[in-house]
């Protein structure tokens, strides 16, 4: 007789292992990098950076010394913070940015651009881009800047995402609720992309010509033309006369236009 016993224990083996895998995916540490990312809603621009397209969380600037590029520019001119102290961009990339470069004035208002977090290095790459209709700046600009934090060895992988927000919030704080509306209404304000931009007003079809044919009444001319300026009545025959027409009724029907 052949045992049956096996298969009961397979199918108990396989569901035991299932729920150990949902277990062990359902208790994977969030990474730092998306407890920032939560926190940090980046903004999404337009491909020449003057036009909001989603805002992202409204920041104000608290220190200065950030420098501020053109959003077309390659190089960043990337400021340090470390050990509670930003340390502005200097040397030769300032120099070479100078022209056309900026500082960010404290209480400026900027959206989140872009966070990177290396646990290698150390450090938090964070970019940030001017939000001009919040600071009042017309045309728009896109300025942006960048910090990278600097932190001891080993720090990030033990330090929770409080921690290291209220770093960041010494340097780019986030704004109050009804700041972060305010925003929002006026980024709807803006002037869309050709692409998203919607007719203004509907062009309004042009009225048909009005036309005035042999056998039309008295009442069709004037439904048409509207009251005539001089009517000369001869009995049988009529002429309404209006600023540049002249139209003849015999019998009571149109028999000429002039």
């Amino acid at each position: 007789m052949r045992c049956r016993c096996a298969f009961p224990f397979l199918v108990v083996a396989l569901v035991l292992s299932v729920s150990v895998s949902r277990a062990a995916a359902q208790a994977a540490p969030v990474s730092l990098q998306e407890q920032l990312a939560a926190q940090y809603k980046l903004v999404k621009m337009t491909s020449n950076g003057t036009v909001v397209v989603e805002p992202g969380t409204l920041l104000a600037v608290q220190k200065g010394g950030v420098i501020s590029v053109p959003w077309k520019a390659v190089v960043k001119c990337s400021a340090k913070f470390q050990d509670n102290t930003l340390h502005p961009s200097t040397g030769f990339c300032a120099g070479m940015m100078k022209s056309v470069s900026q500082y960010f004035q404290r209480g400026s208002k900027v959206y989140p651009l872009k966070i990177e977090v290396n646990l290698d290095k150390a450090r938090i790459s964070f970019q940030v881009v001017s939000c001009d209709s919040c600071n009042g700046v017309d045309p728009a600009t896109g300025m942006k800047g960048e910090v990278v934090f600097e932190f001891a060895k080993g720090y990030l992988e033990k330090a929770g995402a409080p921690a290291v927000e209220d770093t960041i919030g010494q340097v780019f704080s986030i704004t109050t609720e009804e700041e972060q509306q305010q925003a929002q209404a006026q980024q709807g304000g803006q002037e869309q992309p050709a692409a998203q931009q919607q007719p203004a007003a509907q062009a309004q079809p042009e009225a048909e010509p009005q036309t005035i044919q042999l056998g039309q009444t008295t009442d069709q001319v004037q439904a048409a033309l509207g009251k005539p300026e001089k009517i000369v009545n001869l009995g049988t025959k009529q002429i309404y006369v209006y600023k540049d027409l002249k139209v003849t009724f015999l019998n009571n029907k149109v028999s000429d236009v002039q």
